[in-house]
């Protein structure tokens, strides 16, 4: 089984999602891991934040990816490194 490393840690699932979704369009797998009770408690997000997750393997093209879209190339796409 590939190692998942987290490339960003994002203060809501929401911006997670719509980072992981940038990552899709642009064929590489992500998910997201956030401890909030799967969605019950999304206030524990704000504390613990919502990790964008991908395969080791993919984690340099994801980080690269995810710069661009920063820069404005492809939209915003925020995060923590």
């Amino acid at each position: 089984m590939p190692a998942l490393v987290p490339i960003r840690t994002y203060n809501g699932r929401l911006e997670a999602e719509i980072a992981r979704g940038a990552l899709e369009a642009h064929g590489i797998k992500a998910m997201v891991s956030a401890d909030d009770m799967s969605g019950w408690r999304p206030e524990l997000t704000f504390v613990l934040g919502a990790r964008l997750l991908v395969k080791q393997e993919n984690a340099e093209e994801a980080i690269k990816v995810l710069d661009n879209e920063d820069e404005g190339e492809d939209g915003p796409a925020g995060g923590s490194r």
